[in-house]
């Protein structure tokens, strides 16, 4: 790859003395960058309606040779388009009503051409056969790819773990988060001995040769590139059901290593409450007619949709669950349902699905535990930079966790900044319930709040002020006397977003907390005469809001 692209993301933003100084960072992107992550004419033209892979796996040597047939709609008349799968991996053919098209490689990305223009609104498929060794997963599932291990017996044990290095790394596809297949066919023959588990239902086995054998799923639904998954083990299977409020019975099935069947069946009890929590907070389980799956993978976890990869080995927290499971589950609505266009807003993921935690620990065991779990989250947000990223350029280069822990700290903040909760969690549940297995971006979500809740608080600043910004908004005050000889608290936002007016508690001088709405100019507040001016303070309610306090002179 060459460098094409040179982008200054910084972000500079002040008005006199109150300006927030932001970290200003400078990221170098190349043309695979700009390739990979956007929406080019050769991929706007065309919206991926099924993918329908067939591969045969070979763990021993870490090789997979098969085919995608991926049918799409065409949206716009075009001769050639763009798809993706790594430059490692070879393309035998491509083949289209029974001719071998013309492509030609670029990056991580091939262009094909076809033999005349295709009609805008006609329904095209295409095959594409291709072999090779996979990336192999350095660290998953952060650095990601293929994973090949062994189980306790020496069994080959195969898992995938791509969100952010992208599908294509093990399949070709159409790359890009705003585009979602409407249903996937996986079909995947691996050794005789072991068992292949994908996304959503489980069509069948068949004996291929005497020591292969084919697992079929289908997802039904729309699915994000990156979830769509194998995990190929000696499997041990335990089949339950959960009753949703609606009365649909959903399939609970979990795939464990054999050994480890009786310890799963009994730490997966947890799953039940977990869905019945989301359910009433989100809505019913989003993918009802594919079910849901927990499946033992030989790394930490991963949100695999209807399909969620566990690799905890069986552990709680000390709050009492297991954080694999409560939050990879959470992704089924924050992700995998409701989903980014662009890695640079991930924060739609990692923000609402580490809240979901939240949700979870209030919803069995209060609030008071709640604040204690969010307590612990807050010092792990670094404020290095925006949680918002450049767009167009896949970007997955963040340098904290904020989109995690400061962004569930933001959601918790609005929440307390809002003070009416029956009108939060119909926010919540409503937000879901709008873009229910759907492609959304920021400027939507925020739209959402602001029709569904208007003259409550000013959305758009509030929450541009958490993610345009690496530090957050501080509420700075100074305690003045008049010539009269009275005293005064004079306060204020400090926050590049002037409109940002963002209600608070506060304590001024060791009184109760009270309500406050400051804005970016001064406002001001009578108090009595302190005992001691050097010692005052104004406190801001932290258990409820992440903001910074100052004391001016």
């Amino acid at each position: 790859m060459y460098r094409q692209l040179l982008i200054l993301w910084c972000v500079l933003c002040g008005f006199g003395s109150m300006a927030q100084a932001q970290n200003a960072k400078k990221y170098t992107f190349t043309h695979g960058d700009t390739l990979r992550g956007s929406l080019s004419p050769e991929r706007a033209c065309y919206d991926v309606r099924v993918y329908d892979l067939n591969l045969r796996v070979q763990p021993r040597t870490h090789f997979l040779s098969g085919y995608n047939q991926i049918t799409f709609q065409v949206v716009q008349a075009c001769r050639r388009i763009q798809l993706d799968l790594f430059d490692n991996m070879n393309i035998d053919s491509i083949v289209w009503r029974g001719q071998k098209l013309n492509f030609s490689r670029e990056n991580d990305v091939f262009w094909v051409r076809f033999p005349e223009e295709l009609r805008k609104g006609s329904r095209q498929s295409i095959r594409i056969y291709y072999n090779g060794q996979p990336q192999k997963a350095a660290n998953p599932p952060w650095d990601g790819g293929l994973v090949w291990r062994k189980d306790p017996d020496g069994l080959d044990w195969v898992g995938v773990a791509c969100e952010g290095l992208g599908a294509s790394v093990w399949f070709p596809c159409k790359d890009h988060l705003s585009d979602e297949p409407d249903s996937t066919y996986i079909r995947c023959e691996v050794p005789a001995e072991l068992t292949c588990v994908a996304n959503g239902q489980f069509l069948g086995q068949k004996n291929i040769t005497d020591s292969t054998a084919r697992y079929d799923w289908l997802v039904s639904y729309p699915i994000n590139n990156y979830n769509i998954t194998l995990n190929i083990a000696r499997y041990a299977h335990i089949a339950d059901t959960f009753r949703t409020a609606a009365g649909n019975v959903l399939k609970l099935d979990y795939y464990v290593l054999k050994n480890n069947k009786d310890i799963a069946a009994q730490h997966f009890k947890q799953v039940k409450p977990m869905l019945k929590c989301y359910e009433k907070y989100f809505g019913e389980y989003p993918f009802v007619r594919d079910g849901y799956k927990l499946v033992e993978t030989p790394y930490w976890g991963m949100e695999h949709q209807s399909c969620v990869a566990y690799g905890n080995a069986y552990k709680n927290n000390k709050q009492g669950f297991d954080f694999i499971i409560i939050h990879e589950s959470g992704h089924e609505y924050w992700g995998n349902s409701l989903s980014c266009t662009d890695h640079a807003e991930m924060w739609i993921h990692e923000s609402f699905c580490t809240y979901a935690e939240a949700i979870y620990i209030e919803e069995l065991w209060g609030k008071e535990k709640t604040i204690e779990y969010l307590k612990e989250q807050r010092k792990r947000i670094g404020n290095k930079e925006p949680m918002l990223a450049p767009l167009g350029v896949n970007y997955n280069y963040w340098d904290d966790s904020d989109n995690y822990f400061k962004g569930t700290w933001m959601l918790h903040t609005l929440r307390h900044a809002l003070h009416n909760d029956a009108l939060w969690w119909e926010l919540i549940r409503g937000l879901n319930k709008e873009f229910l297995r759907s492609p959304v971006t920021t400027a939507q979500i925020i739209d959402f709040f602001e029709r569904k809740a208007p003259n409550t608080l000013h959305w758009r600043p509030l929450f541009e002020a958490y993610l345009r910004y690496a530090q957050p908004p501080q509420f700075e005050y100074k305690l003045e006397q008049n010539t009269e000889g009275t005293w005064q608290v004079a306060y204020r936002w400090n926050t590049a977003e002037m409109a940002f007016d963002m209600p608070v508690e506060v304590s001024i001088g060791g009184s109760k907390f009270q309500r406050l709405q400051p804005r970016t100019q001064w406002q001001y507040v009578a108090i009595s005469a302190p005992k001691d001016p050097k010692k005052f303070e104004v406190q801001v309610n932290t258990d409820l809001f992440y903001v910074g306090c100052k004391a001016l002179k």
